[in-house]
């Protein structure tokens, strides 16, 4: 996500852990397949488990739409709600917070207990994310401990991106989480802007961000957790006020630029195996002015798959981010972001009954064709097919 809510929502966020945790223990803020993105030893489908398009017959409309939908809650404890959904097979993944976590023992407990009801229908393993990118922007206690920012000006940078990859796997694989939604792609243009004053961009060189976020990938594909690359195609060009998680955002960048910058990384980053890649919500007229990127046909099916040849799994940034509130509810959100090429809703509002929504919503679409059916059951497949290399 851009900034991760917002200052007010970090205070608050401090105060909590403050309580919660030991002192100084860890800081986060609010919150962005292809074979090769595991190594050999990380679990690939074995010739006994029934592909993706051979079990897809055997879902609910519900539990089709579930297989594209992160849901998220508030607290330490998994609602029932939640629990619930999942048992039905309607949840592809849950996403962690600050909020969810008092120590790595106690989320992998609650991963346990998850993964445990994903039993329904398919019995895959759930998504479980977070956002582990180092520096201020950290859900969990531990490493990477660096920000992007202080890789970049590491004295041996490509090693600093390499150890941060790892030590996040490590971090994640301690609490039983299996995707991080990093590294961030974005090339800050100008300090102090939005991506640099969190030190969340490794440079404001293409090449050296496409670099070490590429070894940030692969380090990490080692320790056997998915990265996300984000924020597709770059919030770079963001100022330090274009916060899309507060409001609609903009960027007047051209299409040369963004083609020869800020889409640089994410070539690298593919040709590395990037499993996942999150669209940003901000709307980008040089490529389409009528919609944000993760909410553009063109942007998501032309340009990253059709022109950067990416055919992994697509994300949204938050479903209920400010930037997209001339865009409705989350049901009408969920439709536009699905008819546009998204695969997975990111439903990060702390509330299982966002999750839900969206599910009607695309339920809805998927029975009375509103949404196409093939691209609908394509995106899923996706999904399913990631799943399946976790288990």
């Amino acid at each position: 996500m851009a900034r991760k809510r917002g200052r007010g929502w970090l205070l608050a966020a401090v105060l909590v852990i403050a309580v919660a945790v030991p002192v100084g223990l860890f800081l986060g803020r609010g919150s962005n397949g292809h074979a090769a993105f595991l190594p050999a030893a990380g679990g690939h489908t074995s010739s006994a488990e029934p592909s993706p398009s051979a079990t897809r017959a055997t879902l609910t409309a519900r539990q089709l739409a579930g297989e594209r939908v992160i849901w998220s809650y508030s607290g330490l404890t998994p609602p029932d709600s939640l629990l619930t959904a999942i048992g039905k097979g309607e949840v592809a993944g849950v996403i962690f917070f600050s909020d969810n976590v008092s120590s790595l023992a106690q989320v992998h407990r609650v991963a346990d207990r998850l993964q445990a009801a994903a039993k329904s229908p398919l019995a895959r393993p759930l998504l479980l994310l977070t956002d582990q990118e180092g520096g201020e922007i950290r859900r969990l206690p531990g490493e990477p401990n660096l920000s992007a920012k202080q890789i970049g000006q590491a004295s041996d940078p490509t090693a600093a991106a390499k150890a941060a990859g790892t030590g996040a796997a490590g971090t994640l694989s301690s609490a039983g989480l299996n995707v991080n939604l990093a590294p961030v792609l974005d090339v800050y243009r100008s300090p102090g802007d939005l991506m640099d004053q969190y030190g969340r961009s490794y440079s404001s060189d293409p090449d050296q961000v496409a670099k070490l976020g590429s070894a940030f990938v692969t380090a990490q594909a080692a320790g056997g957790v998915l990265a996300t690359a984000k924020h597709f195609p770059g919030l770079g060009p963001a100022g330090a006020d274009q916060n899309t998680d507060e409001v609609p955002v903009t960027l007047n960048t051209s299409a040369a630029q963004l083609r020869s910058v800020d889409e640089k990384p994410y070539r690298q980053a593919i040709a590395a195996g990037v499993p996942l890649v999150m669209a940003s919500w901000a709307t980008y007229p040089a490529l389409d002015a009528q919609h944000p990127a993760g909410m553009s046909h063109t942007i998501i099916a032309d340009e990253l798959r059709g022109r950067l040849g990416f055919d992994g799994v697509t994300m949204t940034d938050a479903m209920e981010a400010g930037a997209l509130k001339p865009y409705g509810d989350t049901q009408h959100r969920a439709v536009a972001a699905a008819a546009a090429g998204m695969d997975l809703l990111l439903c990060s509002g702390r509330d299982p009954a966002q999750g839900a929504a969206a599910v009607t919503a695309l339920a809805a679409g998927y029975r009375d064709g509103s949404l196409d059916r093939s691209d609908f059951t394509a995106a899923a497949d996706r999904v399913t097919a990631l799943r399946d290399r976790l288990g």
